[in-house]
């Protein structure tokens, strides 16, 4: 792991970058994917899932049997944890409904705005490395209180053509309309356009690799929205002399597991830390299972000391990371100073793997610097806002030469004539 001491301001730009992939060299593969399910259905689904998770399906859906069966398996330790983490992401998201109220922006003139449903939404699941339930929890839950009528989950079989029984169980407590056997490019595609078993979608969700990252940004182009662009998952720790070494070793190192493309990164005004942190990373992570993995991801990831507080925040507003975790004696004031992050972790004892599940906040998050312009998930991703307006005869008396006004000066007569045959009538 990289330490980096003291790097003047021109040399963050590079410090920043991420070990993203560029997924345009997958494009190409990609849209012959796509075009394929968008002819050929579920016939083709079908298809990539025996070409890529090698197992052949005769039906995409998960039967009432199966999820019965699932729930069968789950312990019910693991079934408690779902619906405590449930019940606080429901509280949370629940809090951020919109409450529209009307304005009257001219005597007779009055405004106003809807909160509506995206009325069909689909939720992507990775398979990989680990059964994401946790992230069927926080799509799945936002989307059943915002509304929305219609909610499709995606996600890929093992090779028995079965899918993890949490996954499921998550996927019943947070209200999934339908759960269907499909992973990558091919489950993108199916909720994209539709298949004979599939639903199309409004709006897309959900992590992925590159193919579906990729997958993703090419059905945005024209056919659905989706939620954010993705990359890698990243954590940064801003932490000073009073930080427990052990407590940053375990946040670097629960960021680090996610991936081999991950990144950590520390960053302190407080040089005397580094050691410290950095024996404890090697420490904890020869006790974890997940090493190999870890360790590439580590590869990448860095130490890095700024000569104050005010190029810490400076140096993070810039890195605008998908996860921030505070630990400093001041970190009510640092917090308050941050301008580009997916979610904040204060205080020594929140960590991010709080956030990843129970604490009720959204775990979809923008990476890759894009938290200087998205917000991570939250109940305003599975609604839109519809604008009314309603004039008086007074009001259109009282606004028309202004509306004429604007239509004439842009050469737009019909414009004019619209609110001008009103006036003439009153």
């Amino acid at each position: 792991m990289e330490i980096i001491k003291y790097p003047g301001r021109e040399e963050w730009s590079s410090l920043i970058k991420r070990p993203a992939l560029d997924v345009t060299t997958l494009f190409d593969t990609v849209r012959t994917v796509l075009d394929e399910v968008r002819e050929q259905g579920d016939i083709a689904v079908k298809a990539y899932e025996e070409k890529f998770d090698k197992v052949q399906l005769s039906s995409l859906q998960v039967s009432e049997e199966e999820m019965r069966e699932a729930d069968a398996l789950v312990a019910e330790d693991l079934k408690q944890a779902i619906r405590t983490a449930k019940a606080n992401i429901e509280k949370f998201h629940a809090s951020q409904r919109f409450e529209g109220k009307k304005v009257e922006t001219t005597p007779g003139v009055t405004c106003w705005q809807k909160a509506v449903a995206i009325e069909k939404v689909g939720l992507y699941i990775p398979g990989g490395t680990a059964p994401l339930f946790s992230t069927v929890l926080m799509l799945a839950v936002p989307a059943r209180i915002a509304g929305c009528k219609e909610i499709v989950l995606c996600t890929p079989p093992n090779r028995e053509g079965k899918v993890h029984p949490a996954i499921l169980f998550a996927a019943e407590v947070a209200g999934v309309s339908k759960i269907f056997k499909a992973g990558g490019i091919q489950a993108i595609a199916a909720m994209a356009y539709g298949t004979e078993s599939v639903p199309k979608v409004y709006k897309i969700f959900g992590p992925g690799n590159q193919y579906v990252t990729a997958a993703k940004q090419l059905v945005s182009l024209k056919e659905v929205a989706i939620d954010m662009p993705a990359g890698p998952s990243e954590v940064e720790v801003i932490a000073d002399e009073t930080a427990n070494p052990d407590f940053i070793a375990a946040d670097f190192l629960s960021q680090a597991e996610h991936g081999v493309d991950s990144q950590a990164i520390l960053v302190t005004s407080s040089e005397t830390i580094v050691k410290p942190v950095a024996r404890a990373i090697q420490e904890q992570l020869d006790r974890l299972p997940r090493k190999e993995i870890t360790e590439k991801s580590l590869a990448h990831s860095r130490i890095i000391v700024l000569k104050d507080s005010r190029e810490v925040v400076d140096f993070t507003n810039q890195y605008a990371p998908e996860h921030l975790i505070i630990q400093t004696s001041d970190y009510t004031a640092i917090a308050e100073r941050i301008e580009n992050a997916g979610s904040v972790f204060m205080g020594p004892y929140t960590p991010e793997s709080a956030g990843d599940y129970a604490s009720g906040t959204n775990h979809t998050l923008p990476t890759n610097g894009y938290a200087k312009a998205y917000s991570g998930v939250n109940l305003d991703s599975f609604i839109k806002k519809i604008t009314f307006q309603e004039i008086t005869s007074d009001g259109i008396r009282a606004l028309g030469s202004t509306i004429q006004t604007m239509a004439a000066n842009e050469q737009l007569d019909a414009h004019r004539n619209a609110v001008t045959i009103r006036l003439n009538t009153i």
